[in-house]
């Protein structure tokens, strides 16, 4: 795939373009490709490749340095690839969650050379599996220089309106332990299944947290998200587990995240299997002030995790902003508003150009 100067000028057909490059989670080699050619045609920028995350950078001299990033990969097809357009709304994987952000971030690399400030731009693989396998996350632990900034724009989903923060989340497994038996002979043996009981029951009575953080509330959840045990359709088994995501809100860390499962779960077994951390909102920071007032004004709290954690952990103030529906993420039916894609583009574009 070639994206031509005509598709590079025009968001919409950008959000096309990348949309119709099939790019699963490790699977974003093509679609970097594509990018990386793009960005090497432009004159202005220089960029750098990592695996499958590519940066590239203005060196203007300016005083301040922005970052624009936006993940490359989706989820998998769902019968919804490639994309088709419907009167103002483009159906497909990927059209919401984040390719039509991606694309801004792309268009403004490409039609932006003299920003009123340095801009950076970020292109990473893997960001919608495990943390370990983030691009971001690597380029952050082996080459931070590439993400330094005064400021970060994640164009992530979230309907044009400005999304400060982010939840963390934290998978852990619950086990219990039995003993085996043949289950004609039940009595003799402790069945581990039967023991998941009260860890539903925990699940199924806790009350979520609403935490209200610089402005924004945030819904916190602890839910089972798989559940699992069994050896034979004859043994009494000795082992069962679930799985359980904690999204928390941005007054408590990881580690005070932890503490809490355990609390929950106290008396059973319980095993952190993945970790991201929160983000306070940081709209106090004028950077991030700067950038809600030229996008309208309004803000609410990210309901999610995202890559705005990254940044703060390296101290950049961060917050999300993009066309897609968050609501529609991950859905087959996943679609976005032309419109809404033109408006987050003449937001953005005039941000990076304004006197």
């Amino acid at each position: 795939m070639v994206l031509s100067e005509a598709v590079l000028a025009d968001p919409v057909e950008l959000t096309r373009a990348l949309c119709d490059i099939p790019s699963v989670s490790r699977d974003e080699a093509a679609i970097c490709d594509a990018v990386e050619a793009a960005l090497k045609r432009l004159g202005h920028l220089t960029v750098e490749r990592v695996g499958n995350t590519l940066v590239a950078r203005t060196d203007l001299g300016r005083d301040r340095r922005v970052m624009l990033a936006g993940h490359l990969d989706t989820v998998p097809v769902n019968g919804n690839f490639p994309t088709r357009t419907e009167g103002d709304v483009m159906w497909g994987l990927g059209t919401s969650d984040m390719k039509s952000g991606t694309a801004l971030a792309l268009w403004i690399a490409a039609t932006v050379e003299r920003p009123r400030f340095d801009l950076s731009f970020a292109f990473y693989d893997c960001e919608e599996i495990e943390a370990v396998h983030n691009g971001l996350n690597k380029l952050s632990q082996s080459r931070p220089e590439l993400l330094a900034a005064d400021f970060a724009i994640l164009l992530e989903p979230t309907y044009g309106l400005v999304e400060a923060g982010c939840q963390g989340t934290m998978r852990v497994r619950v086990t219990t332990r039995g003993k085996r038996a043949h289950s004609a002979r039940s009595w003799k043996g402790e069945n581990a299944i039967h023991r998941l009981g009260p860890v539903l029951e925990r699940l199924n009575s806790y009350e979520a947290r609403e935490v209200e953080v610089d402005g924004c509330v945030y819904r916190e959840g602890l839910n089972a998200v798989f559940i699992g045990g069994g050896v034979a359709g004859n043994v009494i088994p000795d082992e069962g587990w679930v799985d359980v995501n904690y999204r928390f809100a941005p007054d408590r860390d990881e580690a005070a995240a932890e503490a809490h499962v355990r609390e929950v779960f106290a008396g059973f077994e319980v095993e952190v299997s993945d970790t991201a951390p929160s983000c306070r909102p940081g709209l106090d920071r004028p950077e991030a002030a700067e950038f809600v007032a030229a996008a309208g004004g309004e803000f609410r709290a990210k309901l999610g995790w995202t890559d705005v954690a990254r940044f703060a952990t390296l101290g950049i103030p961060a917050v999300n902003f993009g066309p897609g529906d968050p609501n529609l993420a991950h859905k087959q039916d996943e679609r976005v508003e032309i419109p809404r894609i033109r408006d987050c583009a003449a937001a953005l574009r005039a941000y990076v150009e304004a006197s």
